[in-house]
């Protein structure tokens, strides 16, 4: 399905895959967002909420969705007990798609000149742009909203500073915060915001939203159940898995880990597969994975009350976390990154 993009390039942008600030169609998380249009009409609408969940799963949509609803009624005590879906030709859809409209300001990672990418980080400049958001008044008395996608990616300078203006916000103000992992904020930060916890797509969405992109997802019920399963309730990771070899390559990095033989060999192909020049996105894949079998081993492990064993995984993922930061940012060899990452999880995984 082709459709217009209208909406600014993104970090994580992916062909043929709207921004969640062009979808218009909210999949999934009805009750949460009839939750929200209650508390906007009966005014009592925190001014800061927190959208956790895993990545993927439509927080950013969801924020999105609520933004238009406030804009599109501005008197709360007039406005409907439910989101409407909105009109993509009309001019307010397009003006919170294409970054326009005066009364939302959209924070996620800005563009690194030098690298013609973007930056790794959700910088202090960026939060920055909230002061004078907030020194300009609506001109029809309508909120005005904040999205910070994702808050995890804050450097310690941006959450400081994000602090100060969640500490004392004017009225008719909405932060919203797209975390997908809550213990990576601030305490101080958690504590100024209203956390509303979203839960994976279920089998019957996931598919709904796959439906809208190209590829479309497997007609096999048993193919899509294990793509289902696979991606965890996430459409993004779904999207990732179909289009861009995620299969395959998630496969390939758990036989190489769990095999009872290092294969060297498999190493090296599965390294040079994913650290090519235009290969940016199944680099990502392969980080995502490694860090995802490292947090599942951990888990398993504190259950089975190997608490050691669940220490020493903790503590590899968290370097692991690092490793993939400092490469993306110094722009380091992809390729040795990969190697070190597979040699790494080899001995964490057979310990």
């Amino acid at each position: 399905m082709i459709f217009e993009r209208i909406a600014p390039e993104q970090h994580d942008t992916l062909d043929g895959v709207p921004e969640p600030s062009e979808t218009p169609r909210l999949v999934g998380h009805l009750q949460t967002a009839n939750m929200l249009a209650a508390a906007y009409r009966s005014g009592k609408l925190p001014h800061a909420l927190i959208f956790a969940g895993p990545v993927g799963i439509g927080k950013a949509t969801l924020a999105f969705h609520l933004a238009h609803h406030l804009l599109k009624h501005p008197a709360f005590e007039q406005a409907p007990p439910f989101f409407a879906v909105p009109d993509p030709a009309s001019s307010l859809f397009r003006q919170i798609a294409t970054g326009a409209h005066p009364s939302v300001l959209h924070l996620t990672r800005p563009a690194n000149d030098k690298t013609k990418s973007f930056k790794t980080v959700v910088t202090v400049d960026e939060i920055r742009r909230v002061n004078r958001f907030l020194s300009m008044t609506s001109h029809d008395g309508s909120y005005r909203v904040v999205i910070v996608d994702p808050a995890d990616d804050m450097n310690t300078n941006a959450a400081n500073a994000l602090l100060k203006n969640l500490e004392e916000p004017p009225p008719r103000i909405l932060f919203i915060l797209i975390v997908h992992a809550p213990g990576s904020l601030l305490p101080t930060i958690r504590s100024r915001c209203q956390m509303v916890r979203l839960a994976p797509l279920d089998a019957e969405d996931l598919m709904t939203v796959l439906e809208t992109v190209e590829p479309a997802p497997p007609d096999d019920p048993a193919a899509r159940a294990a793509l289902a399963e696979r991606a965890g309730g996430s459409a993004r990771t779904a999207i990732l898995l179909t289009q861009y070899g995620g299969l395959e390559i998630a496969s390939t990095l758990d036989a190489l880990v769990t095999g009872r033989k290092s294969d060297v060999a498999g190493a090296y192909r599965l390294a040079e597969a994913v650290a090519g020049r235009d290969q940016a996105i199944q680099f990502d894949i392969f980080n995502r994975r490694a860090l995802d079998l490292l947090s599942d081993a951990a888990s398993q492990a504190a259950l089975a009350g190997d608490l050691v064993r669940a220490k020493t995984l903790s503590d590899t993922w968290h370097e692991t976390l690092d490793a993939i930061s400092e490469t993306e940012t110094y722009n380091l060899d992809k390729k040795q990154h990969a190697l070190i990452m597979i040699d790494r999880l080899n001995s964490a995984m057979r310990m």
